[in-house]
């Protein structure tokens, strides 16, 4: 084996600059060494070997990490993200498809920084189907300058996604909103003022005028069912009860054979039942 792979390789600890610095002194594997690496953890689970192959592409999940810099997330998080990501793929690395680690990689160190994205950029989860995701992603890149789309760059991200243009719109809009904290923010700043959700998203429903009209409303509602439960006959009385009020409630069947009728007709009598409890209750 190369003499390489026997150095300390010690996990980077310390500043985000020492981690990358101490990365980048991890040395590269040959192809031959990393097919070794590969095998011995296949098929012997040597986890002295997948140490030397996710050490040996740090460097590469810190690349990665600098291409999602614009997001305004923190660099160490998203490349702690991509090492899950790498681990991942050490771990579901097969040699036997002359495929190096880091083409092999790459999908799983991504996938895992965009998930960690799309939880962290918003407070509300921005995407959450799987086209919704590769959209958020892809706007980002298609999006030249500030300000909206245009119909005709909206049009041209629409035809090269494969998406509705009023997808892109949406998405769009969804990108370009802000969080902002419910009760507000404490600022002396007039022109930074910002109306709090606090302050207009209210929950009436535990006032006391809206309880004391509730409870008005459902003792009116109880006081017409009731009555226009005496104007049935007593049969029909029961039907409705027992397919409707009772904690067991009683099928066609049941009642058809208690009364020595059909279903057929105890379903009509319920039916006409009902018609005559309505009138009543609405007349």
């Amino acid at each position: 084996m190369n003499k390489s792979l026997t150095v300390d390789l010690a996990v980077p600890t310390g500043s985000l600059e020492a981690y990358i610095s101490a990365a980048a002194q991890v040395p590269m594997i040959s192809v031959e060494d990393e097919r070794e690496l590969a095998l011995l953890l296949q098929n012997e689970g040597d986890l002295n070997a997948a140490r030397r192959l996710v050490m040996s592409h740090l460097r590469f999940v810190i690349h990665v990490a600098k291409g999602y810099s614009g997001y305004g997330l923190p660099q160490a998080d998203l490349i702690q993200e991509g090492n899950i990501g790498l681990m991942k793929a050490v771990k579901r690395f097969d040699p036997s498809h002359n495929v190096r680690l880091v083409s092999f990689a790459v999908h799983w160190i991504r996938a895992e920084m965009h998930e960690y994205i799309l939880k962290n950029w918003r407070v509300v989860k921005l995407a959450t189907t799987k086209a919704q995701r590769k959209l958020f992603f892809n706007l980002r890149k298609n999006k030249k300058r500030l300000g909206w789309f245009t119909q005709a760059e909206v049009e041209h991200v629409a035809k090269e996604l494969d998406v509705p243009e009023a997808t892109v719109r949406q998405m769009e809009e969804r990108m370009s909103g802000q969080d902002t904290a419910f009760d507000g923010y404490d600022t002396d700043d007039e022109s930074d003022f910002r109306p709090a959700p606090a302050g207009y998203l209210q929950d009436m429903s535990m006032e006391p005028a809206a309880l004391h009209e509730a409870d008005n409303t459902e003792a009116h509602n109880n006081n017409l069912l009731t009555n226009a439960m005496g104007n049935l006959d007593e049969r029909s009385q029961d039907i409705v009860k027992s397919r409707w009020l009772s904690e067991k409630k009683s099928t066609l069947h049941d009642l058809a054979a208690k009364y020595g009728v059909s279903a057929e007709r105890i379903r009509q009598l319920e039916v006409n039942a009902m018609k005559k409890m309505k009138g009543a209750m609405v007349a």
